[in-house]
């Protein structure tokens, strides 16, 4: 597939569109945020994405094709996120890509929003070779991946979390100590202020040899930490629970990322997702990679967040090898990539 590629991105709670060359290379990538709308309610709200999607996606689309120097007539496909994400909010999105191709006479496909994230690390520098071992966490999904090539029949879940993901406990403990929302980049600014000494959490389902994880129960030693903390409580207590708690999380991610590696023999280790813009987890993977002779892969951290770059990126690898999807595309809250994935060893 040749020519320049539409992406459009609404999956949760950002309104997105990019363009991208047949040189894969980013000519546009336009971001319009919710976080202010959502704040007042601690996280994202469905029904107020949905609707803020369809206040903003005329504009944001027609910003990324003014920024790219084009108009509709220049492009030759259109990629769109189908899930996974909120429906509604996914609805928005396929339904615009579906009227901007049937009146531009363009072919659509729908991109998986994990492989979206998995292409992140490309935007950044578009040689990284295959196969990969890839953490995946947001606020979302949390997952460890073999990755032989950028498609969903050669991706390889080889563990995941059992309960809440990562972003998701985060977001939480913030939200406990009143640290308000997102509650990620909060975490990480107060972290790096605290002691981890200080407060002793024990780090979530630390268990050698699997790749599994669980992060609902240190959300839960947080909770009855804070209840057993009589007020006023200072913020220098507030940035040491973050600091434990940052680092029995960052800690069990990082080392069963690179126990993966290790154990599938991949030398690359890619990060994605909300979560890799963490600080502390950027370091303890470096590293441990480091550590194992391994070569550590980050995206840029504007493209760690939801963005419509990622998805052109994967949508232009699936144009390319012939994909195209009908008029009746539809939204999904799961998507193959999580249905069929093979669990345990990836193929060599």
């Amino acid at each position: 597939m040749s020519g320049l590629i539409l992406a459009i991105e609404t999956s949760c709670d950002e309104t997105a569109a990019a363009v991208v060359d047949d040189a894969l290379a980013v000519r546009s990538s336009v971001v319009a945020s919710q976080i202010d709308l959502h704040a007042a309610f601690g996280g994202v709200v469905p029904e107020l994405a949905s609707r803020a999607h369809v206040e903003m996606i005329t504009t944001i689309v027609d910003q990324a094709l003014t920024e790219a120097g084009i108009a509709g007539a220049d492009l030759s496909a259109i990629a769109v996120t189908s899930g996974p994400g909120l429906v509604g909010a996914l609805l928005v999105g396929i339904a615009t890509a579906k009227s901007l191709a049937l009146g531009w006479g363009l072919p659509i496909v729908s991109v998986n929003h994990l492989e979206g994230h998995l292409a992140s690390v490309f935007l950044a520098d578009g040689d990284v070779p295959f196969p990969q071992t890839a953490l995946l966490v947001s606020g979302g999904h949390t997952a460890i991946y073999r990755v032989d090539a950028p498609r969903a029949d050669v991706i390889a879940e080889l563990g995941a979390t059992r309960d809440d993901a990562a972003g998701e406990a985060f977001d939480k403990v913030a939200k406990l100590l009143g640290l308000g929302y997102p509650g990620g980049p909060v975490v990480d600014r107060l972290a790096a202020k605290g002691d981890a000494s200080r407060v002793k959490l024990s780090p979530p389902m630390d268990t050698r040899g699997s790749f599994e994880m669980s992060f609902s129960g240190i959300k839960t030693q947080v909770a009855r930490l804070v209840a057993q903390t009589p007020e006023p409580r200072t913020e220098g207590w507030a940035a040491d629970v973050c600091a434990s708690f940052q680092a029995a999380v960052t800690g069990v991610l990082a080392r069963k990322v690179i126990e993966a590696a290790t154990r599938e023999h991949v030398e690359d280790v890619v990060l994605g997702g909300g979560v890799a813009a963490n600080a502390e987890l950027r370091r303890r993977v470096r590293a441990l990679g480091e550590a194992k002779g391994l070569r550590v892969l980050v995206p840029p951290l504007t493209s760690c967040t939801d963005n419509a770059a990622m998805i052109a990126y994967a949508g232009a690898v699936r144009l390319s090898e012939g994909a195209r999807d009908g008029w009746d595309l539809v939204a999904t809250s799961r998507t193959a990539l999580e249905r069929k994935t093979r669990k345990g060893r990836g193929s060599r």
